[in-house]
């Protein structure tokens, strides 16, 4: 790492000032956040009255099945590309910021992923990742188009992170306009309706990455070269590789899951 990406050195005592002023700062942010979740928690939800249905290990599956007998589900909407046999690299990332389900099992919320692709293929590349999460294939099903996960203009128009096509192109995010994209959808069930309460996508999905949250507590952060911080490989995109691939030769940076402040 160049010297010039170091902060600055500085007296014991100039920096516990500064760290004061900052602690201001992040009480601040700390009890704006807690309102947020708040307004979150409290957004009206919509009944869900599509009948879909998902390939699981133990065959077809409802999404009222998905919640496993639980209240509560999260689905990871995850990025699977069939044109390579694996999936992408910061889904995967995410993927394994996710810790022990027993914690949120305990408190009636089962957590699972979700992808648009043949369920024999997402199982092949959970084995080689070594996950246990709940994973199922929506390869038959408009689950993927309805929440905006996969973009195709001749199924619906586009939309991703609540933005229409036009916008995506003015703000130059065209990776946003086909394909799969990553997303969290949250839903709650009252017996045997289940709701949507909530999606989120794009720089919404920094909640989920752990690894993410722990960088960002160094002097280099994540390395992405955006927002001041140093680039890892001079690219200035998002540098993640999957799990198994670090220590091989460099892969190009890739635009899947893409995490700059832009999204």
């Amino acid at each position: 790492m160049d010297r010039s990406d170091y902060p600055p050195v500085a007296s014991r005592e100039a920096w516990r000032q500064a760290r004061l002023a900052l602690l201001t700062k992040e009480k601040a942010f700390t009890a704006a956040r807690d309102r947020l979740n708040a307004e979150r928690r409290s957004l009206p939800m919509v009944a869900v009255q599509e009948d879909y249905r998902f390939q699981g290990p133990q065959g077809e599956v409802r999404l009222l099945d998905l919640f496993d007998g639980r209240h509560q589900l999260l689905i990871y909407h995850y990025m699977f590309h069939r044109d390579r046999g694996e999936g992408c690299p910061g889904c995967s990332y995410v993927v394994d910021n996710m810790g022990n389900q027993a914690h949120l099992h305990a408190r009636g919320t089962t957590l699972v992923m979700v992808s648009r692709a043949p369920l024999a293929e997402l199982e092949v590349f959970k084995r080689r990742m070594g996950w246990t999460i709940p994973w199922y294939s929506s390869f038959d099903s408009r689950f993927n188009y309805d929440f905006h996960v996969t973009l195709d203009e001749s199924v619906l128009p586009v939309e991703y992170n609540y933005r229409d096509k036009a916008e995506l192109q003015r703000l130059g995010l065209d990776y946003h306009l086909e394909g799969e994209q990553p997303g969290l959808s949250v839903f709650v069930r009252d017996g045997e309706q289940v709701f949507h309460s909530y999606s989120t996508y794009g720089r919404g999905l920094d909640l989920l990455d752990g690894t993410s949250n722990y960088l960002d507590l160094t002097p280099f952060g994540r390395l992405e070269g955006w927002d001041g911080m140093p680039d890892l490989n001079g690219e200035g995109k998002f540098w993640v590789k999957l799990h198994d691939q670090y220590g091989q030769a460099p892969v190009a940076a890739h635009d899947c899951c893409v995490a700059q402040s832009t999204s």
